[in-house]
């Protein structure tokens, strides 16, 4: 880095600094690079004081720079006001005053160009309070005539161009200032602490030593615990009732100090220098464009920059830095709310540390008796009773003598009122005298002891300790009371300061364990200020927003406000309430969880509820609305948006387009979006290799093709497409499944599943089975529980029966050395149900054997591993083979000692027939050839033969005989038909009535049918 040649130093802080080069002697034992760090620190004010354009160095919500902001802003009235915020930012200034502050100005960008695309979505924000600096500019800028108000910062673009630590896993962090986050910052649990989400702060003034040597002796030195109570102790205190040029001295004596001793001159250090050029020559240019004289001007900018030593510094500077462009990247602008917790999580203060910076700034004005600037009808703020008038800009005079110093412990009285009394402070008056020698010889000041604020505060604390669960008493509080004057005392301050409150609080109050939600720490923080939250106006909202609260106005709630609201929706009684129906549907499907949950009501395919419960907290998400609003103007096209970004990206499944045509289906309707999503899928699918989606794909095809039938008169081509081109893919892909070790048992049942369950319409369009059977016969798998599913699919496809399928589950059982096994059989079995439901009896059967016929030493060392296999891979399942197990057990207790399983069963004997009895023989040499077709199908080849008695002379079927040898068959029909006569002989007459004669209609019905004369 280059610096600047050297110029006259001015005589004004001589006499500091021949101290300090006495000092260096001393303690450095000669000239060395202390005495330059020391000498150079004067310099850097000297330089800054003596600028012709006034700067104004703060640091970020600081009591102290706000109440010395309104001071200086009624005394000098400048013209132009130059603020150190990302210059793309202005436009959104004046929607402030439609907020509820803290608010944070946001720029967002969820399509970039020109940066890694992990990065994206980028988020900038500039959090904004009431007790700060920048916003008492604004305000005074905005609402004074005449007044210009001009951004300087770089933009949002190079905030991330010169950004070289690529953040991949998200994490939030400051721009400015990165130092290592305080203890207790950012430690709250509560939901406001996240309002920022995942953004990049950019922070004014960070003042915060970056050797950390140096914060840690100052520390321990001071007797505090972090950094924000020492600032509050040391700076903030002293420093609120010195006068303009004591504070201007100080600070830039102090951001001196934190740049010098800054280690390195690393990257960081790159991008500050590059920002102080950045700003610079963006002040210079404005200046020669407009004509403006610097001395009607104010720089409002962090200490750290102040001191700076670039060639650009200053108005007369001689660097020229070159701006670079930026990205194609388009940024959208708008309002988020933002709280004290949030602003504390996310620049790593200490918790509760802006709250306490609040109640100071309240307290400053009241004792100082200066008028802040507020935006003219901010929200969130009372209305002046009487109008306020403009205070008129004074014309220093030029002094006649030397003015006399005026000690930095005893304000002006003018100064405390808000006008303008020292001549001294307009820099365009002369030289500037030596403040910091007084400030830094004069001793602490002793605050005495304000009992009765101490005592309120003791009363509050317990109050709202008892209010939390807490056993708190007033001898507590008196406790408090004594232990925070006894803290303070030992940390050598004459008042305890809330830090040492809190304490106290704790030490006193909080025993063992936190009863309530909250702990002391975090009681006497919303005590003391409380986590104020933000709030962003309608008029502030983006269209999209703005649209949303529109279309729910007939809810008749009120959005806006944080927490939970109950709305009822009668869309029977009501109609029009199905608009906000389908708003909320919507925004349930884009926001995060919790912004829209439905209590009562669904929305599927087909189905619609005529009732809903709806638990609403726009308010809480208003954040997450407001980034809604910078991707599109309305719900419908950010969800159209969104739906074709999940389909069409790099990494899209069947299963997540599949998903997408539902949700278009179910909240944009028409189908357009849904075919086109659609056709999508069908190139995902042919595109995989794997079968980890199947169970996903499964599901959804299932069910678009259930509500395309009920709803379509005809089914979309897409879908006929997917199912045909679905079966070839899965057919393909399942023998290289089955042996697999990857592809688990329920992608493999899936796979089945979707085979077997659209076999119909699949052939239908033109699929042969004949690939599904090779398929399976290719496919060998070696796990236990593919082994069972593949067993399953064979019976389906009829290569193997039930009765060799029952066989070899007995084999399994007689095998010791298969047993350890067998729940990963069953475990195959159950997912067999997916595409083969019509096992279900066997399932039951084979888990019922188990249990039957495995002895305990093997039986319960193996049971839990079954439970623990039905419960995490076949939830699903389950409830088929529990119906199937009620069906076939007994439903009374006194029944099971009894009750003989139906596969242990042994057939009744019954005597042999010389011919069947039952009437409707006579049919079968009536229809021949009806006869042969069945007997065919049952496997029966014997041919015909020539009857006996009085049907001589003509030709029976020898299929007759299949009454007989089908005796089981004949049997179930019996019982099913309620018939319950034995088997006779013969050709004896039954002891009952025949079938025939039980039940007439049937038989004429089946006469009918065959044509029976």
């Amino acid at each position: 880095m280059t610096t600047t040649p050297e110029r006259p130093t001015s005589a004004s802080f001589a006499a500091l600094r021949g101290q300090l080069h006495e000092a260096a002697t001393e303690f450095a034992g000669g000239q060395d690079a202390l005495e330059g760090i020391l000498l150079g620190m004067v310099d850097d004010v000297d330089r800054a004081v003596a600028e012709p354009l006034e700067i104004f160095p703060v640091c970020h919500h600081s009591p102290a720079s706000a109440l010395a902001m309104a001071r200086r802003l009624r005394e000098k009235q400048p013209k132009v006001v130059y603020l150190e915020l990302c210059e793309d930012m202005a436009p959104l200034l004046t929607e402030l005053r439609n907020c509820r502050l803290p608010v944070a100005v946001q720029a967002f960008a969820s399509e970039i160009d020109g940066f890694p695309p992990d990065w994206a979505p980028l988020s900038v924000v500039a959090p904004i309070t009431e007790a700060s600096a920048e916003y008492q500019a604004i305000a005074y800028a905005l609402d004074t005539p005449g007044v210009e108000l001009v951004l300087v910062d770089r933009s949002s673009d190079h905030v991330f161009q010169w950004d070289t630590r690529q953040p991949a896993d998200g994490e939030t962090h400051t721009v400015e200032a990165e130092a290592g986050a305080e203890p207790g910052a950012g430690a709250g649990t509560e939901p406001e602490a996240a309002l920022h989400g995942e953004a990049v702060g950019v922070e004014i003034g960070d003042l915060r030593p970056r050797f950390a040597e140096l914060e840690e002796h100052l520390l321990r030195h001071g007797k505090v615990r972090h950094w924000s109570e020492w600032w509050h102790q040391y700076v903030e205190v002293p420093l609120g009732d010195s006068d303009h040029d004591t504070y201007r001295q100080v600070m830039f004596l102090i951001g001196s100090l934190f740049r010098r001793l800054a280690p390195g001159r690393g990257e960081r250090v790159r991008v500050d220098e590059d920002r102080e050029r950045y700003m610079w020559t963006r002040m210079r240019e404005h200046l020669a464009a407009t004509g403006t004289d610097p001395a009607d001007c104010l720089y409002v900018c962090g200490a750290f920059h102040a001191a700076s030593r670039v060639d650009e510094f200053g108005v007369h500077g001689t660097g020229d830095f070159t701006i670079s462009p930026r990205t194609a990247t388009t940024w959208q602008y708008g309002l988020i709310p933002s709280s004290h917790a949030a602003i504390e999580a996310q620049f790593g203060l200490a918790s509760g540390s802006v709250s306490i910076a609040a109640t100071e700034w309240a307290k400053n004005l009241k004792r100082t008796r200066v008028e802040q600037y507020r935006l003219e009808g901010q929200s969130g703020t009372k209305k002046p009773s009487a109008k306020r008038t403009t205070a008129k800009k004074t014309t220093a005079k030029p002094p006649a003598a030397a003015p006399t110093p005026v000690p930095a412990s005893v304000p002006s009285p003018d100064l405390a009122s808000g006008r303008a009394s020292d001549p001294a402070s307009d820099p365009a008056s002369g030289p500037a005298d030596d403040r910091l020698t007084g400030f830094l010889r004069q001793p602490p000041v002793l605050h005495t002891l304000d009992e009765a604020e101490l005592l309120g505060w003791s009363v509050d604390i317990v109050r709202a300790a008892r209010r939390s669960g807490y056993l708190a008493s007033t001898a507590d509080a008196i406790a408090v009371f004594e232990t925070s004057i006894l803290l303070a005392a030992m940390r050598d301050r004459a008042k305890p300061t809330p830090y040492d409150f809190q304490d106290a609080a704790v030490t006193c109050i909080e025993k063992d364990t936190v009863p309530g939600r909250r702990d002391v720490r975090r009681l006497v923080e919303i005590m003391m200020g409380g986590d104020r939250i933000g709030q962003v106006g309608y008029d502030a909202l983006p269209p999209l927003a703005r649209d949303v609260h529109d279309r729910l106005a007939p809810l008749g709630i009120n959005l806006q406000q944080r927490g939970v609201r109950r709305a009822l929706l009668d869309m029977a009684s009501r109609p029009e309430l199905r608009a906000c129906s389908d708003v909320l549907w919507m925004l349930r499907r884009l926001l995060p969880a919790g912004a829209a949950r439905t209590v009562m009501g669904e929305r599927r395919l087909g189905e619609r509820s005529i009732q809903e419960s709806w638990d609403l907290s726009l308010g809480t998400h208003q954040r997450a609305l407001i980034e809604l609003g910078y991707e599109g103007v309305s719900l419908e096209q950010v969800l159209e948006q969104r739906l074709r970004r999940a389909a069409y990206g790099p990494q899209a499944t069947t299963a997540e387009v599949l998903a997408a045509v539902e949700d278009a289906t179910l909240h944009l309707g028409g189908r357009r979006l849904a075919d086109e999503l659609g056709t999508r899928a069908l190139e995902v699918l042919a595109a995989e290799r794997t079968v980890d989606g199947a169970p996903a794909v499964l599901r959804r095809v299932r069910g678009l093709l259930a509500y395309y039938r009920t709803s379509e008169p005809v089914l979309p081509p897409w879908i006929e497409s997917f199912v045909r081109a679905g079966y070839a893919h899965y057919c393909t892909l399942l023998p290289t499944a089955f042996r697999d070790e990857d592809a688990t048992v329920g992608q493999v049942a899936a796979m089945l599943g979707f085979l077997f369950s659209m076999e119909g319409l699949a052939l239908s369009l033109g699929c042969d089975r004949t690939q599904l059977e090779l398929a399976v016969a290719q496919s060998h798998p070696n796990d236990p529980a593919k082994t069972a599913l593949l067993w399953a699919a064979q019976v389906q496809l009829g290569t193997l029966s039930r009765a060799e399928l029952r066989d070899r589950c007995d084999e399994l059982l007689g095998n010791p050395l298969v047993v350890p096994s067998y729940p990963r059989y069953l475990s195959g079995f159950v997912h067999a149900l997916e595409p083969v439901p019509g096992l279900a009896d066997v399932v039951v059967e084979a888990v019922s054997n188990a249990f039957g016929r495995l002895p305990d030493p093997v039986l319960l060392p193996w049971l839990p591993t079954l439970i623990a296999t039905l419960r995490s891979n076949a939830a699903d399942l389950a409830p088929l083979i529990v119906r199937e197990a009620g069906r076939i057990f007994p439903a009374r207790l006194a029944a099971l000692d009894a009750w003989v399983p139906p596969w242990h069963a042994q057939p009744v004997a019954r005597a042999p027939l010389a011919a069947p009895t039952p009437r409707g023989a006579a049919l079968l040499p009536l229809h021949p050839e009806t006869c042969d077709a069945v007997a065919d199908l049952l496997g029966c080849t014997d041919g015909w033969a020539p009857a006996d008695g009085p049907t001589a002379g003509a030709t029976a079927p020898t299929g007759a005989a299949l009454l007989f040898t089908h005796r089981a068959t004949c049997d179930a029909l019996a019982d099913l038909l309620g018939c319950g006569d034995p088997w006779t002989p013969g050709d004896a007459a039954p002891a009952a009535p025949s079938l025939t004669t039980r039940h007439p209609a049937t038989a004429r019905a089946v006469a009918a049918l065959l044509a029976t004369p």
